[in-house]
């Protein structure tokens, strides 16, 4: 039996580096973040710019345009919501079924907002990516088209670093260093193979 493990952090966390571990240990892994990127190229695409006028370009969300009309405005974020986290949860559950038919011991399920989602409740159990408050905001900040009225924006709509770490399984601070992050991995993936929680 497949065991899914969803893999959260708060923004500038370090999330896709760790899910680049797992990958190099051949877990697989679903990206979610590049699904919606994928969305915005295809399906998705009419529905946003019905919904959000002015941001399609060339046949593509822009999502710089996106983020203008919908950061900070909670009304706009769940029209958003709505039309793409139904098809992110379709590919979701493909990547799932073909997981298990693969036989696969462990898959990873990395999930931005996986707790903001109700995502928590679909996964066996829940990896965290935390780093200092500080390295956050340094990480944050360095990132093109970023600034401190963005960063305060996105933190608000995510549940705090310590409550994830409280519903944490798993956690790997990534303020350490990458050789600290990939053992961290090795440890989790030796508890899977273990039996971790089924007892078997």
């Amino acid at each position: 039996m497949t065991v899914f493990l969803g893999l959260t952090g708060s923004i500038g966390m370090g999330k896709s580096t760790t899910a680049q571990i797992f990958r190099d240990h051949d877990i697989p892994v679903y990206d979610s973040d590049a699904t919606v990127h994928q969305l915005y190229s295809g399906k998705a695409v009419p529905l946003v710019e019905a919904a959000f006028p002015g941001t399609a370009v060339s046949g593509k969300i822009d999502r710089a345009r996106l983020s203008q009309q919908v950061v900070g405005n909670e009304a706009a974020m769940k029209k958003l919501e709505k039309i793409v986290h139904p098809l992110v949860r379709a590919e979701e559950l493909a990547f799932r079924q073909s997981t298990i038919e693969s036989e696969a011991l462990l898959a990873v399920l990395d999930i931005p907002l996986l707790f903001e989602t109700g995502g928590d409740s679909r996964v066996d159990g829940i990896i965290v990516v935390t780093a200092p408050p500080s390295v956050q905001r340094q990480r944050v900040l360095e990132r093109p088209e970023m600034d401190e009225e963005k960063f305060e924006k996105i933190l608000a709509r995510q549940v705090p670093d310590f409550e994830k770490r409280e519903k944490a399984d798993f956690i790997i601070d990534t303020s350490k260093g990458m050789d600290s992050a990939r053992r961290r991995v090795k440890e989790i993936i030796r508890q899977i193979e273990a039996g971790w929680k089924n007892g078997t």
